[in-house]
Parts: C-alpha cells; structure tokens; sequence
C-alpha cells in the first residue's frame, strides 16, 4: 500500500467520503489512488476558493468533515479565504496540502513556500508529514483535530514521496470527540438570570438549528425573555412555524438600539456583539456599559441541551409559532429585491438549503423569508466574499433529496463563478439568482458611513462593475448550467417556478430595477 492509499484509507475509515479537490503534479499519487479506493469521491473544482467553500457548506449540513486537495502553498493561498469563512463557521474540513518531496524541499524551486505559516491564520491543527510511516497516524489526527468541538480547519502537509512510498493505515477509528453540557452551576446561574428583568440571551454556533430555537422559543413564551441570534450563525432555520428571533444587525446603530434593553446577555454558543467594522465616533462593543453578560455555553459545549436544560427547570412548556402576517402576494412591475423576497416566500419548497450572500439586498429579501415554508439558510461567516456559490455546491452535494438556492450579489458571484462548472459537472441541484446591480453597492453604502467627503469620477469607477456589463446567462451557459434573465417580477416568478420544479443546476440573472 502506498502513502496515498494509506491516506485515503484512513480518511474513509473516519467517516469523509468526499474530497473536493484541485490537485497538481505534487499530488497525483493522491490522484491516481482514488480508483483504488473509491469509498472517497474526488469532485473536482477549477478554482481553490471554490473546493474550501464547498467543504464548508458540506460540513455545515452534516457536521461531518469533507476533505480538501491543494496544490502546494500557491495553492492554498488560492483557498484562504473560503478557509477563513469555514473557520469563523467553525467548520470541520480536512485541508491536505500538497508538499515537495523530501529531497528536493532543500532548494527554492519555483512553487516553495511556507505552506505552514500559510495555513496556520485559518487552522486550528497544522501538522506536516515527511515519512510515510507518519502519514496513516496522522490523518487520523486530522480527522479527529477536525472534529475537535466546535469544529475546526486541520491542515494536513503531505510531501510527494510520502504519496508514493509504501504506508500501513491507521488501525481503527480514532473516537471523535463529543460537546460536553455545560456543568450545573452555568444552567444555575442562567437560570437565576432569567428571573431578572432586562436579560436577553444570544444564540450562536450550532444553536440556529430547529432544537434549539425550539427551546429558545419556549423559554421566551414563558419568561418574556429576548432572544437573539448571531449575525454569522453557519447554519440557521427559518420560516413558517418556527421560532425565528430577530439577527443582530449588520449596521453598529440599529443593533445597539436592538441591543439597548440589555441589563444581562446570556451567552448561548456565542460571543458578545461587536460591529463588523470600526467606524468613526461609533463604538465597536455593541451592549450598553451596564451590561453583565453572562456565558451558559461556550462554542465548544452543547448549547442546545443546556436550553433544554432551562426549559425543564424552569417549566418552560412547548409553544406554537406561526408568521405574524400571511406571505405576501406576488407583485407585479420592475423587478426588485423586494420583489424577489416576496416571490421566494410563495415558491421556496419545504426544507430548501438558502445559500445567502447577497450581500446589499439581504436587507430587503430577508424579511420575507420569514413567511416561505420551513428552510435553512448558510449566511457569509467570515465576511469574506467568494462564499455564495462554493457553499451551495457543497450543500447540494451533502443532501441531495433538498433544493439549495443561492442567492448572490454580482460582484461577490465573480470570484468563485466556476463553482457553476463543478455543480453541472455534479449535477447539483442549486438554483442560483444573481443579483444583478452591477455596481459594489455595499461598498458606496460603506464609503458614506466612514466618513468620505464624496464620490469623485476615480472613486465612483472603483466601485462600477457596469463597463462592460457582466452577461451572466452567457457565463453560466459557458460552463455548462442554463440560464435566463429576469428583469420583471412576473418574469422571474415564472423562471424561478420553472428552475426549482426541474432537477440540477439552474441559474437566474435577475436584473434589478
């Protein structure tokens, strides 16, 4: 057995079936033995930032670990920024890493680099494998350090000639590690705090899934008390009949007034609130000075059965929740996103996967999702942009009985637009509608907030995506997903309709008025 099948073996002995992978020459061992060990499905990506961002949506909907393929340090430099995503989701990705072999690591060939100190900023476990009777035991640590609570980046270096030099696997299946519920004395202290008027809590990490906003939901109808969510939250359940507590807002001012009630935050997997950004005479800490906050759960534990926890101490009982108003009717005239909220409330099937990166329009559509049948919805971790698609595709592949729509920005859509090809080549069920301004529109909302004295002709080109047009129908059809444009309600009503009751990847380009 060779270094590359002791590698494969070992990752599918530990539970990743999948490998999205954009390799080079350095890699190929790998390659050649994905035939011989088919339990790990290579899916091939033309660009790195698109196989990390998929590992993470993968990761996200099974909270199981993908594996990653890069090609030395250029190579993942190409992925940072998905990494970076997928470490603020606390995602667990496998992220191997290809090396020079051993020998010729001595010389500053063409591609060296420090591939370490490259990964090190988005990973939580980094480890290097010169000898290829290392690489069955140290894969098994990377799946094990993945899994690691909450969940995490490992990055695995693997030199060519460990690949090719005879290996023996790992024996076994290293145990994975579980969340632990926070001791007594937590839940103690919660519960004394929700007996204290001012007391919000803010939900984070795993808690934006059914069970916990379940029981975050009773504990409210019962106690009065606020809840909230993270803005980032990785994954995050929406829609009729479910508990959906409002997300702090992007903007310092709205969440400080959403925020202005506080006397106590109970922190439930997350952290306590800043701003995205640092803006003049505006405070980066979002809570009032008064403010006591206190931790039930931290990321790593099990927040959701600390809930639970709270529910049965406190008498919590189950509670029913429906939309406070009934889904609005489809409008008519120029399309805009409001429009395509509203059309997304009456058409997204039941269970759909919402890939969110729209970025200025989330804002407007976000609201009517709150009336669409029960979804999930991904939303951007790490605020940076490239993520939309990449997710998507990884989500799709992770659970093929569910629609994904991505919904995305223009600007953001082209930094990973060949996911489109990875999805065709898949058959990934994604419909994907870009939201086509053509300009960087957050970026002109954010040149105002800090403070710019105006928008010259040089500024206003930086932030113009419109000279020439971006034709996204043709880009899409170029890699082999079809499309059509909207530029009406009625029209994307009827291509939106079309799209989700047909099988594998569509795309939309909605052309805002």
């Amino acid at each position: 057995m060779t270094g590359a099948e002791c590698l494969l073996e070992t990752l599918a002995a530990n539970g990743v079936e999948v490998c999205f992978m954009n390799p080079g020459t350095s890699e190929m061992r790998f390659v050649a033995a994905l035939d011989r060990v088919p339990a790990v499905r290579g899916v091939l990506c033309l660009f790195e930032g698109v196989a990390t961002g998929a590992a993470d949506g993968y990761a996200r909907m099974t909270g199981r670990p993908a594996a990653t393929l890069l090609h030395l340090g250029p190579g993942l430099a190409n992925g940072l920024a998905n990494l970076h995503n997928a470490r603020k989701a606390r995602s667990p990705v496998v992220n191997i890493v290809g090396e020079h072999s051993t020998q010729h690591q001595r010389y500053d060939a063409p591609l060296s680099a420090d591939i370490a100190g490259l990964a090190r900023p988005v990973s939580g476990w980094v480890r290097a494998v010169n000898d290829a009777a290392e690489i069955g035991a140290a894969a098994a640590e990377a799946v094990a350090a993945a899994n690691e609570p909450p969940g995490q980046v490992a990055t695995l270096i693997v030199a060519a000639d460990v690949s090719w030099s005879p290996a023996v696997p790992a024996a076994g299946r290293v145990a994975e590690a579980r969340r632990a519920r926070p001791d007594d004395a937590a839940i103690c202290r919660a519960v004394e705090s929700l007996r204290r008027p001012g007391t919000a809590i803010l939900l984070g990490g795993r808690c934006g899934q059914a069970r916990a906003l379940e029981a975050a939901g009773r504990l409210h109808a019962a106690t009065g008390v606020a809840v909230l969510v993270e803005r980032a939250t990785p994954r995050l359940a929406r829609g009729r009949g479910l508990f959906q507590p409002p997300v702090v807002p992007y903007f310092p001012e709205p969440a400080l007034e959403a925020l202005a009630g506080a006397r106590t935050l109970l922190l439930v997997e997350a952290q306590p609130p800043i701003s995205f950004f640092g803006y003049p005479n505006t405070p980066s800490r979002l809570l009032p000075d008064r403010c006591e906050v206190v931790t039930l759960a931290e990321r790593s534990q099990d927040g959701t059965a600390a809930l639970e926890a709270l529910c049965g101490m406190t008498g919590a009982p189950p509670a029913r929740w429906t939309a406070e108003a009934p889904a609005p009717r489809i409008p008519e005239g120029p399309l805009t996103a409001e429009a395509i909220g509203a059309i997304l409330a009456a058409r997204l099937p039941e269970h759909a996967i919402v890939s969110d990166e729209m970025v200025s329009a989330s804002g407007a559509v976000l609201p009517y999702l709150a009336y669409a049948a029960e979804h999930e919805r991904l939303p951007v971790t790490g605020g940076s942009i490239g993520q939309g698609l990449p997710v998507a595709l990884g989500a799709a592949l992770a659970c093929r009985e569910r629609k994904v729509v991505a919904l995305e920005a223009d600007g953001s859509a082209m930094y990973t637009l060949q996911a489109l090809w990875t999805m065709a080549r898949e058959g990934a069920d994604v419909v994907s509608v870009i939201f086509s301004n053509r300009r960087y529109q957050i970026l002109e909302i954010e040149m105002m907030r800090t403070g710019s004295l105006g928008m010259g002709p040089a500024a206003q080109s930086a932030l113009d995506i419109a000279r020439p047009d971006l034709d996204f129908v043709r880009l899409s059809e170029g890699m082999g997903v079809p499309a059509e444009r909207a530029a009406t309600a009625a029209e994307f009503d009827r291509q939106l309709t079309a799209a989700l009751e047909a099988r594998g990847p569509r795309l939309i380009e909605a052309v805002l008025g």
